[in-house]
């Protein structure tokens, strides 16, 4: 299952790149027109995917819900005002830090309790963690091509079998 879960995360950071790569074709200001989006620019949409997966990890090390809220704060100093290329960075640093947890916890199906004060308890594994940060990703992922298209700029392709094509040629 660790294989599995590694390489569920690492089409994550595959699908990504894919839109950094799409992203970077475009002229910058492309990043932060406003839209009436489910984000109001591309930017922000790129934020909050780093946000959640920097927020789950957080979850996952075993940090509190309290310290996660102030992590929040920071994410949002590390993230404001970053040039394309400086975001981009800031997500493979933080997929060097999955890949680092990944690789180090013992047991990824072991259950964990995750409180949150509005939610209750969620009792879930890494391994069901891990989905829902990709599924969470894809989802806004396919948010941003759709305000790319939007603005009359193709979308990033970025879909599981063109990664599965690129990692088994």
């Amino acid at each position: 299952m660790r294989e599995q879960t590694i390489k569920t995360y690492d089409y994550h950071v595959w699908a990504n790149k894919k839109v950094f790569e799409r992203l970077e074709e475009l002229p910058e200001e492309v990043l932060h027109q406003e839209l009436g989006n489910v984000f109001p620019t591309i930017y922000k949409g790129l934020v909050h995917i780093y946000q959640v997966d920097t927020v789950w990890l957080s979850g996952m090390m075993g940090n509190s819900y309290e310290q996660i809220v102030e992590l929040i704060g920071t994410i949002e100093a590390k993230t404001a005002g970053k040039s394309l290329k400086e975001l981009q960075a800031v997500y493979w640093e933080k997929a060097e830090d999955y890949r680092v947890f990944l690789n180090r916890v013992d047991d990824l199906q072991a259950k964990k309790q995750f409180p949150h004060p509005t939610f209750g308890v969620l009792n879930a594994n890494i391994q069901e963690l891990i989905q829902h940060i990709v599924n969470h990703g894809t989802y806004h992922r396919g948010n941003i091509s759709s305000m790319l298209r939007q603005l009359g700029h193709a979308g990033a392709s970025s879909d599981f079998v063109f990664y599965l094509y690129e990692v088994n040629k």
